[in-house]
């Protein structure tokens, strides 16, 4: 009972942490530009794991196979996919931002189809289309007076598959016994480290100022961020991957209340629609995944 109880709230927590992500993403970028945020974020994320790890923990460092692994791993879930997603939230409102996080597990299920000969089934397809069809219709309202452009949501596709690539990567490696922080702590300062060059040749000194906002969203998405809800979610893989899946779910509804309260974005009956629409997909592709590994 105590550890359903631990369970549980760790799942709540993880959603609000993790859907706050975009709103404080978009705060931090009326000061600085994207890869601004991103490096100082990510080194100091790394450096306190890598401590904590490492130095207070004694756990051991990684071994030679491993940091081909965790560079791979750091350049999909760090680089390629929250690199794109800060990007991608300039020309995005939060809320979406929110609802696109919540589509990975579709995106997993149609990526282990396609490359690793998993038969692809009716209901995913069908999932897709339903989670498709709810992120263009709460999409709608936002094309039309400019707080979303295709091209920002085309990034957001993108960096969404990098996650999803880098879930099935990190699925599918020997880690022997490295611990997840150390994953987490290498994975993150390997995938800041990747991003330097990109940051140091678009650094603009103009546009970026070191205010509230910039500092405030480098140190949120930072600590209970990147620490904070991706610990958890480790927590909750390791106990059930399957059950952890249905957190993303709350994803979209926290993030929208979250850009609601603090940035003022509207919630309106199109938003209400998608949402609904992405929920039914990912309870369908869900349900269906776990009812499919129960039944052998």
């Amino acid at each position: 009972m105590r550890k359903g109880i631990l369970l549980f709230v760790s799942g709540l927590v993880f959603a609000v942490l993790w859907s706050s992500a975009s709103t404080a993403t978009k705060i931090g970028l009326q000061a600085a530009q994207p890869l601004s945020i991103c490096i100082p974020r990510f080194f100091l994320a790394g450096g306190l794991m890598l401590v904590v790890a490492h130095i207070i923990l004694q756990q051991r460092l990684p071994k030679v196979g491993e940091w081909g692994q965790l560079s791979v791993y750091g350049m999909l879930n760090i680089s390629l996919y929250l690199g794109l997603y800060v990007v991608a939230m300039q020309h995005v409102s939060p809320g979406l931002g929110s609802l696109s996080i919540a589509t990975n597990p579709v995106f997993i299920n149609i990526i282990s189809a396609l490359f690793f000969r998993q038969r692809i089934r009716l209901y995913t397809i069908f999932s897709l289309v339903l989670c498709g069809v709810g992120v263009v219709l709460a999409a709608w309202p936002l094309l039309q007076d400019s707080s979303a452009t295709p091209g920002g949501l085309l990034i957001l596709l993108v960096s969404m598959l990098a996650y999803s690539a880098g879930v099935l990567y990190f699925a599918r490696r020997p880690w022997n016994d490295l611990s997840m922080l150390a994953i987490n702590g290498w994975q993150t300062l390997l995938g800041g480290i990747f991003l330097l060059p990109f940051a140091v040749w678009a650094y603009k000194p103009a546009r970026n100022v070191w205010d509230m906002r910039s500092i405030g969203a480098v140190l949120w998405l930072a600590i209970p961020v990147s620490i904070g809800a991706v610990q958890l979610w480790l927590y909750l893989l390791r106990d059930n991957a399957a059950k952890a899946s249905f957190w993303l779910f709350l994803c979209p509804v926290s993030g929208f209340l979250i850009a609601h309260m603090v940035m003022k974005e509207s919630i309106g009956v199109y938003t209400i629609a998608g949402m609904a629409l992405v929920i039914a997909g990912l309870y369908l592709v869900q349900t269906k995944k776990v009812g499919n590994e129960q039944g052998g």
